[in-house]
């Protein structure tokens, strides 16, 4: 049987594969500092074999194929475009090699240089103490010896000074910054620090990294553009005026050297200032020497992911703190003179929570998502998911919600939510959603941004990734609100804060004026279809805060713990000036459950059970609603919540998502089979953690969103 010969380009194609695993393990020893030298050597002959590739490639025809090549000039591109990326990438990184190999050399002929320093000057020493001794033995050359002792002198004194330039040098390179902004480590040779933390600088590098050290005498790089100078350490040296002034006595000489040195001081600080606030403005900061090339970056220049791929925004504000949480939203926010609660309210005919309408309560399904680019070969998707939140072009306005999509093998570019499954739906998986806000800005509107979860398979590295984003405006530009249809809306690429980029930017450019008609049918578009809610529903949507977005199976609960929170705050409440923790394990650990879905899930599952057994007379009752509430909430998840056995929640980790859900359907059954969690509680099959007296009080001075939230 005759084997299949292979073409020009595949040829290339797998050449450009055995390159690209070659970078990986180049990539891999940069962090080995002795192997400096072989990397950058290494790194030349690998440009120069991507060069030589990229050649060969631009000159390969159609028609030398041995067979026919299906979708050829493509392919070509894609390879081409693969390489460039390569070459770039080794070019900088050769660039930046050589940076660090040129100052080592300089600092190693600084210290040369400060050797022969200190050796003649031991030298100069010696050479006077031999001539004191001649001195005092033979006193007819006394005006000999003066003369050599003055010119000694005067080589010791430009030698003290040499040394003084030094050592003020190392003090200005020493002197404490301030940090502006928190950073968390991303390397081993990263030093994280806390936004106000003081730090001392031990050399600086024109990269835009510097070497630091904190308090506890931990040593890293730092990047520059999170530093500014300590303002208390310049106050706390003395000031030359004051010297001046405290010193009138002295010469003129003295008086402009110190003058002089002062205003020097102070430019040197003005331009290093400068010099950082422009630093801050720009939206990428400065690239680490060697190891601090992003994943993104490495990935892009691989041709593993379109050019329109960036770092998930919204997930790292999400990783930020809890101020894009569901949970900080949620808790009532306090007036500007912190009196009184500025969203909670107590209705006294109703007999709970006022009720509150807002300028924005709209209910929303994701419908799909279409011709959604994947990264390419190296790289292991793990989750594909959309999150989003209410947005005016400038600021996040509300908590962010995250919704996890399904696909098919067969069809990995199409995303779609909210399947059809036996019980009750995952809240991950739900694409029926609400969002709601009283912001009165005209550009509000609701941000999608698609993303993956990954890994790359050569450095085991995981990090989220952009897929391109859509915004969906809610009111027209004369103000009026948008009709409720089903929009069809095309992905930008980028970031949120980039205008005018395309996902993927090779689908606009076709050589072929059919394939140019037939690229509209290839962007990527997310169809989501916006609905008005019912009455039932809107009457439940106004007890909620006036800012939240979240899944519509989460309403009816919520509800449950705003009017909770409504009791025990405005009602039960000693009096209004009383602020000591409230006894209240639901109000406690609420906050807790909300960044577990699939506890929440249990909760809705387990009330769902019970809510089926009641009667009409008995729902119409609030509060045996209430209370009841509260005993299922005793039941299901607040052992759950404090549960050592219970492995620990993991994002985008299947064996760790089916063994949390067995564990806590198995503790459902048994809640449900010995009626209630007591036996578990007591039973020394169950392991929980120490208790703690946070489990059960609610400290609302220390849960309120006392910072002022963009309306």
């Amino acid at each position: 049987m005759a084997t299949l010969r292979k073409g020009p380009l595949r040829s290339v194609q797998m050449a450009v594969d055995t390159l690209q695993n070659q970078i990986d393990e180049l990539l891999k020893k940069v962090k080995q500092p002795e192997q400096r030298e072989d990397i950058y050597e290494r790194c030349i002959q690998l440009r120069k074999s991507v060069d030589d590739t990229l050649n060969i490639l631009r000159k390969l025809k159609k028609i030398n194929e041995p067979t026919l090549v299906g979708n050829y000039d493509q392919r070509k591109r894609d390879e081409e475009r693969r390489l460039t990326g390569m070459s770039e990438l080794l070019r900088e990184f050769a660039r930046r090699l050589d940076k660090e190999r040129t100052r080592k050399k300089v600092d190693g002929i600084a210290k040369n240089t400060r050797g022969q320093a200190t050796a003649a000057k031991q030298r100069n020493m010696e050479e006077e103490e031999e001539e004191e001794e001649e001195e005092e033995e033979d006193d007819d050359d006394e005006d000999e010896d003066d003369d050599d002792d003055d010119e000694e002198e005067e080589e010791d004194e430009e030698d003290d000074g040499h040394e003084e330039e030094e050592s003020d040098e190392q003090q200005d390179t020493a002197k404490p910054f301030i940090t502006v902004s928190d950073f968390g480590a991303q390397e081993e040779h990263d030093l994280a620090f806390k936004k106000g933390e003081v730090l001392t600088i031990l050399s600086q590098t024109p990269d835009g990294w510097w070497l630091g050290e904190n308090a506890q005498g931990k040593k890293g790089l730092v990047p520059k553009t999170y530093l500014q100078v300590y303002k208390k350490y310049n106050q706390g040296t003395p000031n030359v005026a004051d010297e001046v002034e405290d010193e009138k006595d002295d010469d003129d000489d003295d008086h402009a050297e110190n003058e002089e040195g002062g205003e020097k001081e102070n430019v040197k600080r003005k331009v290093s200032e400068a010099h950082s606030e422009k630093s801050q403005s720009h939206r990428i900061a400065v690239k680490k020497v060697i190891s601090e090339i992003s994943a993104t970056d490495v990935l892009m220049a691989m041709g593993a992911i379109p050019e329109g791929f960036r770092t998930s925004t919204l997930a790292q504000l999400l990783a930020q703190g809890n101020e894009f949480h569901m949970s900080y939203y949620l808790q009532p926010k306090l007036t500007e003179s912190k009196l009184a609660f500025k969203d909670l309210h107590w209705d006294h005919e109703s007999g709970g929570v006022r009720p509150r309408q807002t300028r924005v309560a709209h209910m929303f399904t994701l419908w799909s998502c279409r011709m959604i680019p994947l990264p390419g070969s190296g790289v292991q998707v793990l989750s594909r998911h959309v999150r989003f939140c209410l947005f005016d072009g400038k600021r996040v306005l509300s908590n962010i919600h995250t919704i996890r999509a399904t696909w098919q093998p067969k069809n990995p570019k199409t995303w779609t939510f909210s399947p059809r499954v036996t019980g009750i739906l995952p809240s991950l998986l739900d694409g029926d959603c609400f969002v709601r806000s009283n912001s009165q800005s005209s550009g509000i509107g609701i941000l999608f941004e698609l993303g993956v979860t990954y890994i790359r398979n050569s450095t085991g590295h995981q990090g989220e990734l952009s897929c391109g984003w859509a915004f969906l405006q809610l009111f027209a530009v004369n103000g009026v609100a948008v009709p409720h249809r089903t929009y069809e809306i095309v992905l930008n690429g980028g970031t949120p804060y980039e205008k005018g980029l395309e996902v993927d930017p090779t689908l606009s450019k076709r050589a072929s004026l059919f394939e140019q008609m037939m690229v509209s049918r290839k962007q990527p578009k997310l169809l989501v279809k916006l609905k008005s809610p019912t009455s039932q529903m809107r009457s439940i949507l106004n007890l909620l805060p006036e800012i939240l977005v979240g899944p519509k199976c989460y309403i009816h609960l919520l509800a449950f713990y705003r009017q909770l929170l409504a009791d025990a705050l405005l009602k039960d409440r000693i009096s209004m000036q009383n602020a000591d923790l409230i006894c209240n394990p639901v109000l406690a650990t609420f906050s807790e459950l909300l960044e577990q879905t699939d506890i929440v899930d249990a909760l809705r599952s387990a009330w769902s059970e019970k809510e089926i057994t009641l009667r009409r007379s008995e729902k119409r009752d609030e509060e045996f609603m209430k209370h009841l509430f509260v005993q299922v909430y005793h039941d299901s998840v607040y052992p759950l919540l404090r549960s050592i056995t219970l492995p620990a929640n993991k994002w985008a980790d299947d064996e760790v998502e089916i063994s949390r859900w067995k564990h806590i359907a198995d503790f459902l059954q048994q809640s449900q089979e010995r009626n209630g969690s007591l036996y578990s509680l007591l039973s020394p099959e169950h392991a929980y953690h120490v208790f703690d007296i946070s489990e059960i009080s609610y400290d609302f001075l220390g849960m309120t969103r006392k910072t002022v939230a963009v309306d």
